[in-house]
C-alpha cells in the first residue's frame, strides 16, 4: 500500500507548482516522518494553540501574553525539531524576489474573494465581528502600533498550524490512503483549511457557516502560497499583509466616522 509509482511521485499540480520542487516529509525528502510521528506533532500543534486561547493565570501581563504567543509556534516547531531532526528547517527558504510579488498578489486576491463572500453571508445569514479587530479602532495611535507588531508572531504560529497538518495529511493519504499526490494535496489544502476556520470559532462567535466558508476559503487563497513556494516565510509574509490591510482599514473606518 505503500508503494506508489514514480510516475504518480512526480506529479505536479502544473498551474501552480514549481517544477521539480516538491513538499518535505512525505516521500523520503528530506526525510519521511511515520504516521506515530506525525500524530505526535499534531499533539504539538493543538497544545501550541491551547497556550494561545486558554487562559493561563500566570500569563496575563503584557509579557505573559507575548509568551503564550511564542509558545504557539514554539511547542509544534519543537516536536518537529525532535522527529526531523536538522531536516525540520526545511519548513524556511531562502525568500526569492518573486516570492515578494506572491505575497502581495495571494493577499490582494484573498481580501477581494473575503470581501465578495464576508458580504454574502452578512446579508442571508449574518455574521459576527471580530472582538480583538473591532477594538482597533478605538485605540490610541501606540496601542494599535503595538498591536500591529503583536500579530506578526501569532501570525506566523497561524501559518504553522495550518502547514503542519497539511503535511501531515499529504503523508497519510499518499502513503497511507495511496492517493496520488495530486489527489493528496488536495485532500491535505482542504482539510486544513477546515481546521483553520474552525480553530476561529472562537474569535467570531461560534458562527460556523462564517468560519468555514469565509475563514477557511480565505485559508484556501493564504496555502496558495506555500504550495507555490514551499516556504512557510512566503505564506506568513501573505498573511500578514492581508490582516494588516484588514486592520488599517478598520482604524481609517474609525477616524472618518
Amino acid at each position: 500500500m505503500k508503494d506508489i509509482s514514480s510516475k504518480k511521485d512526480k506529479q505536479r499540480l502544473a498551474w501552480l507548482e514549481r517544477a521539480e520542487d516538491d513538499f518535505p516529509f512525505y516521500n523520503g525528502e528530506p526525510v519521511t516522518l511515520s504516521v506515530g510521528q506525525w500524530l505526535f506533532v499534531m499533539v504539538a500543534v493543538a497544545l501550541g494553540f491551547a497556550c494561545l486561547t486558554v487562559d493561563v493565570p500566570v500569563l496575563t501581563s503584557e509579557v505573559g501574553l507575548f509568551i503564550r504567543t511564542l509558545l504557539f509556534f514554539v511547542i509544534p516547531l519543537g516536536a518537529l525539531r525532535l522527529v526531523a531532526g536538522p531536516h525540520w528547517t526545511c519548513l524556511f527558504r531562502r525568500l526569492r524576489f518573486a516570492d515578494i510579488g506572491w505575497m502581495i498578489s495571494i493577499a490582494v486576491l484573498n481580501l477581494i474573494v473575503t470581501i465578495l463572500l464576508g458580504s454574502f453571508i452578512m446579508k442571508f445569514f449574518g455574521a459576527e465581528s471580530n472582538a480583538a479587530i473591532h477594538t482597533l479602532g478605538g485605540m490610541g495611535t501606540t496601542e494599535q502600533g503595538q498591536f500591529f507588531v503583536r500579530t506578526v508572531p501569532q501570525l506566523f504560529g497561524e501559518e504553522v498550524l495550518t502547514v503542519l497538518p497539511f503535511l501531515a495529511v499529504l503523508h497519510i493519504a499518499h502513503a497511507r490512503f495511496a492517493l496520488s499526490r495530486t489527489a493528496a494535496v488536495l485532500v491535505a489544502w482542504l482539510l486544513s483549511s477546515v481546521i483553520f476556520g474552525l480553530v476561529h470559532l472562537p474569535s467570531y462567535n461560534w458562527n460556523l457557516l462564517q468560519c468555514l466558508v469565509v475563514i477557511g476559503s480565505a485559508r484556501v487563497i493564504l496555502t496558495v502560497a506555500y504550495i507555490k513556494t514551499k516556504n512557510i516565510w512566503v505564506s506568513t509574509g501573505a498573511h500578514i499583509i492581508n490582516d494588516w490591510t484588514i486592520f488599517g482599514i478598520v482604524i481609517l473606518g474609525a477616524n472618518l466616522a
